[in-house]
């Protein structure tokens, strides 16, 4: 197999292992063993804020990494860029539009929610991407 081939699995790997430990493991914990649920919150916005970051650099990566085909290199499996840039819309409107509403405590049930339901589909669209590509 060639190198560009297994960077872009590392690479989903990645994405869909961070959203993976962070969003289910990670802040979870930080709610259970926190002192206040603001400094678990506060903390958990820094780990999602990285996570966009992650992800950014993830998709960035394996679409690199899937541009130009050597000789001999599989074929990317149709919908998978679809999947990816899908992934990273969700990850950047998180960020950016449902986030700052979370902070600012701005009907803080409904953006919770949102940004919520947001993050599942980014994991599932992280999780078929690897399981599109291995």
């Amino acid at each position: 197999m060639a190198w560009k081939p297994r960077v872009a699995l590392m690479a989903a790997g990645l994405w869909w292992g961070s959203l993976t430990a962070i969003g289910f493991v990670a802040v979870p914990l930080l709610f259970m063993h926190l002192p206040t649920p603001a400094l678990a919150g506060a903390t958990a916005a820094k780990l999602f804020s990285a996570q966009t970051w992650i992800t950014v650099g993830c998709v960035l990566l394996m679409l690199v990494a899937m541009g130009r085909r050597d000789e001999g290199e599989p074929e990317t499996p149709p919908g998978v860029v679809m999947l990816m840039l899908g992934g990273l819309l969700l990850a950047l409107l998180v960020e950016y539009a449902v986030a700052p509403r979370i902070v600012a405590r701005e009907n803080l049930r409904l953006w919770h929610g949102v940004g919520t339901a947001m993050y599942a589909a980014q994991w599932l669209c992280a999780g078929a991407t690897l399981w599109r590509r291995a």
